[in-house]
């Protein structure tokens, strides 16, 4: 396992982990650019929120030792993050938010590509 790796799995996973915290606890600020997007807010909790939490974790287990569980983790959010953004496309909606999907979608990329690199 790579240095930079390791880096990138503990970020992604972290990250997700937290984003999906946030969704599942319905942190106010998402719900309006839920709006903009056009998704319903009962998506947030599940699946949102669930699946990225699903993903953080995982991640952190391909870190812990279970390297199969964290390919999956990665392959996993990197739909999860591809069709977010193809769900802006949709709405045409672009807030300055939308960079934090774009960095989640090139972490989850890189985290992969990464993990079947080695």
């Amino acid at each position: 396992m790579s240095t930079l790796y390791l880096a990138l799995a503990l970020a992604g996973g972290l990250a997700n982990l937290a984003s999906g915290i946030g969704a599942v606890v319905r942190l106010k600020v998402i719900l309006p650019l839920m709006d903009g997007a056009h998704v319903p807010h009962s998506m947030l909790v599940f699946p949102i929120g669930v699946l990225k939490v699903l993903g953080g974790l995982g991640l952190l287990a391909g870190v812990a030792g279970l390297p199969l569980v964290g390919t999956a983790a990665a392959a996993g959010l990197v739909l999860f993050w591809t069709c977010a953004v193809h769900t802006h496309v949709l709405a045409n909606f672009w807030p300055k938010e939308t960079f934090g999907t774009f960095t989640f979608l090139g972490l989850a990329i890189a985290t992969l590509a990464l993990d079947l690199a080695l």
